[in-house]
């Protein structure tokens, strides 16, 4: 019988311990690939089809590649243009991200960023002159937030109290929200003095937003990379966040614990909303000027295929806000120097979207192999086991 400063052996049926121990990193590590496994494999088949998209249309498909990179990240000029679009992506993609979390797919961002927009333009006309520039930007952001996060949280209200799907109805509410948005800029709200274009009144000084220092970025950049860390601490590290984790993953399980689901799911609609009209108020006071057509850049759909490239991550939206962002700012490059149209990007951005849902069908097995090495990890981690007796 051995005694207790002998080895420990391990017994032959359950396996070898210590092997088991030593592969404790590679199975941390395999944990951490795997999520981003889909995304990785949606961008190289992405390549490969845009490669051969090129070809047919008779470009030279490095060349064209090199450009994009060039034009999204080559110079200084390119990663601040880059980063000028990146900053909306970040806000209007979580608007999909959030309310993903409660498993709703809402895809009605560029409505909220619409009425955002127009919201924050037309506020600073109803507030008394000489209102100190904090208070000012401070009330239209907020307005901006209220505008987007009601319009998106109608589509919860919708989805949870009268079944209509979310992804219809958030689409529906963005066209009707496009509408509005027109017609009263180019009626009620119309500046006489913008002839060609029509647009609300040009904002004061008092009302803009300048850029950050060193940069010719405005501060939307920085509060959409806040609003992303923020929204990811909330979903990863808050209470709030978990609960809506849990009613996504089986509202009926959420139910039966007690767990509020509609207004989780209300919630996070809103926050999402809130997100995209925040975005929408920092291109009206810090881009435009003013209210008018040139805000309804596509921002909003724009953030839909961050957040699917992201899955539905908070934190990894900010690395695909700028891929996109690097992407639609090379489209003039590629009209320049290989006479491409200017929307040829966008046939790229079509191709990694459909590429992600494509790819997206191995979620269900990559979940599956986390789980199994999840379950591998801890038994490595385990202490060693007592000492067995013959």
């Amino acid at each position: 019988m051995p005694d207790a400063s002998s080895p420990i052996v391990a017994d032959p049926a359950a396996g070898s311990i210590p092997a088991t121990r030593s592969r404790a990193p590679l199975f941390t590590l395999l944990n951490a690939i795997l999520p981003a496994l889909p995304t990785v494999l949606a961008l190289v088949g992405t390549l490969l089809l845009f490669s051969l998209f090129l070809l047919v249309q008779g470009a030279p498909a490095l060349e064209a590649l090199s450009l994009i990179y060039q034009g999204a990240f080559g110079t200084s000029f390119a990663w601040q243009n880059t980063l000028m679009r990146a900053a909306p992506l970040m806000l209007t993609a979580l608007c999909v991200a959030l309310p993903a979390q409660v498993g709703l797919i809402v895809i009605g961002g560029e409505g909220a960023l619409a009425l955002g927009g127009l919201a924050a333009a037309v506020l600073p006309q109803w507030l008394p002159a000489g209102t100190p520039w904090p208070v000012m930007v401070t009330a239209m952001g907020a307005v901006a937030m209220v505008a987007g996060g009601a319009w998106i949280g109608l589509a919860g209200l919708l989805r949870h109290w009268r079944g209509v799907n979310e992804t219809i109805g958030s689409l529906l509410l963005s066209y009707i929200a496009i509408a509005l948005f027109k017609q009263l800029v180019e009626g009620p709200l119309r500046d006489p003095a913008s002839l060609n274009k029509p647009s609300t009144l040009p904002l004061a000084d008092a009302a803009t937003i300048g850029t950050l220092p060193g940069m010719d970025v405005h501060w939307g950049l920085f509060w959409g990379v806040l609003a992303c860390v923020a929204a990811w601490v909330l979903v990863r590290h808050g209470t709030t966040g978990f609960a809506m984790r849990v009613a996504g993953g089986n509202p009926r399980a959420a139910r039966l614990v007690g767990l509020p689901v509609r207004r989780l799911a209300l919630l996070a609609c809103v926050l999402g909303g809130g997100a995209a009209g925040l975005a929408g108020m920092f291109e009206v006071a810090a881009v435009q000027g003013s209210a008018n057509a040139a805000l309804l850049a596509g921002y909003g759909y724009g953030g839909i295929l961050v957040a699917f490239a992201a899955r539905q991550n908070p934190l990894a939206i900010i690395a695909c806000a700028l891929l996109i962002g690097g992407i639609e700012s090379s489209g003039s490059l590629l009209q320049r120097r290989l006479d491409l149209p200017d929307a040829t990007t966008l046939v790229l951005q079509g191709l990694l979207f459909a590429n992600l849902l494509a790819w997206e069908a191995l979620g269900g097995r990559i979940v599956a192999w986390r789980l199994r090495l999840q379950a591998r990890t801890q038994i490595a981690d385990t202490p060693a086991m007592e000492t067995r007796h013959a």
